[in-house]
């Protein structure tokens, strides 16, 4: 390819949505990462959880609008017959009840509102999905060197909220290697071990890219889809004095630990997320359980300078992690081998993602995407197509914001709500959960 129409920074699972619906829609496409594997950012390293529950309206409807893509895999790729497909399995996501979520007053709210499936369980329902479950509260949320660590509160979990539709897509990587495929039967093209090293500008506008081998690639749109090294391609570009919402990479880790002697999570299990110990856990190849962090008061956020040459090791951050929810398991096994991921994650200053266009012509932006938008990405590339043509067809997304009908639910949306100027969402509940 001479001359892209559009050059997509960062080949995981969004940047490859955006590229496969840019290039159904015609655009020469140009995919740039400097990994040697699309996919093998941070995308890699994702939990890969497909659920519906929100603390804001937009939220929830992008969720429920993006399932459908995952449940439908092989019909929105349409790639051909035989292609290994990343696998989605629909387990449900409960959500346990507490004070901290509100008791998912309003997440039940937008997910009536919007058609989306939900069941109320009670204590026993809970206890006949997961026997293993202990439901007494340990709220708030501790690190084991708390002379609390452990002792309930006198208060027991008395209920939950179900999500039957919400599962896990099994590998993530395969899912953007999948859309790269089908992006590439359009005629997109990917450049891999391609560092971006500068934004090239001309006149107002985006004129390009130049890469760590000195080469530059000329194009008249350039989206940054670059994860955790966003803010350093925000700042190549010069428009990081316009946000309000800023990106940084933050360091996470996942914990890998085999389910109870007896149980088999693998099968039986679900998704579930316990703001009363502030963990979550998904099911796991093999009868294991997954089990990630929702980000407590307590412990600090391993917020990262810079989105390489960081620390790769398993920390003390996977032992309290394994801890908290042995609270809830009591019959968990912790071995002494840690396994798990460590990686990053591109959050925003309120863990919503950023949308949007920018003040330099023809350079956007889908960025603070980690930790919760993985279900998003066929739906959000579909939203970033639709605002390359609404801008670069004269529009001011800024002044009138793109309104964006979402195709399964017919819920349309003010594409504003992801704008890199808002006002920090006080609705957003400021952790992994969005």
């Amino acid at each position: 390819m001479t001359s892209p129409d559009v050059i997509i920074i960062g080949t995981g699972v969004i940047g490859s949505a955006t590229a496969f619906e840019l290039a159904k829609a015609g655009r020469r496409i140009l995919s740039l990462d400097r990994n040697r594997a699309v996919g093998h950012g941070s995308t890699a390293g994702s939990c890969a959880i497909v659920r519906m529950h929100y603390s804001t309206r937009d939220g929830t409807a992008l969720a429920w609008e993006g399932y459908h893509y995952w449940r439908d895999w092989a019909e929105h790729l349409g790639l051909p017959s035989g292609t290994e497909l990343a696998r989605f399995v629909e387990c449900g996501c409960l959500v346990m009840k507490t004070e901290a979520n509100g008791r998912l007053e309003k997440h039940k709210t937008y997910s009536a509102a919007l058609n989306c499936p939900f069941e109320e369980w009670d204590a026993e329902a809970i206890r006949a999905r997961l026997p293993i479950y202990d439901l007494d509260s340990f709220a708030p949320a501790r690190r084991p060197d708390d002379p609390d660590f452990g002792r309930p509160n006198g208060r027991h979990l008395d209920g939950a909220v179900f999500w039957p539709n919400a599962g896990y897509v099994t590998d993530p990587a395969l899912s953007a290697q999948n859309l790269a495929a089908a992006a590439a039967l359009h005629g997109a093209e990917v450049k891999l071990g391609a560092e971006v090293t500068d934004i090239l500008r001309e006149n107002g506008r985006v004129k390009g890219v130049r890469l760590a081998s000195g080469e530059e690639i000329h194009a008249p749109v350039v989206i940054n889809v670059a994860g955790p090294g966003s803010a350093a391609i925000n700042a190549m570009a010069g428009v990081t004095d316009e946000m309000t919402i800023a990106t940084r990479p933050l360091r996470q880790e996942v914990v890998h630990v085999p389910a109870p002697e007896g149980f088999d999570f693998e099968a039986h299990g679900t998704i579930v997320s316990d703001s009363d110990i502030a963990c979550y856990c998904r099911p796991e190849k093999g009868n294991h359980i997954l089990i990630g962090s929702e980000d407590p008061p307590c412990d600090d956020h391993q917020w990262v300078a810079r989105d390489t040459g960081y620390d790769s090791d398993f920390s003390e951050q996977w032992r309290v992690q394994a801890l908290r929810y042995a609270q809830r398991v009591p019959t968990l096994g912790i071995p002494s081998r840690m396994k798990g991921v460590v990686d990053l994650y591109d959050a925003s200053t309120d863990w919503i993602p950023i949308y949007d266009a920018s003040s330099l012509g023809g350079y956007y932006m889908a960025c603070g995407t980690s930790g919760n938008q993985y279900k998003n990405a066929p739906i959000a590339g579909k939203m970033m197509a639709a605002l390359v043509d609404y801008c670069e067809g004269g529009a001011d997304h800024d002044a009138d914001p793109l309104q964006f009908t979402l195709p399964n639910i017919g819920e349309t949306i003010d594409v504003g709500f992801y704008s890199r100027k808002r006002p920090i969402n006080s609705e957003s509940s400021f952790s992994v959960l969005g």
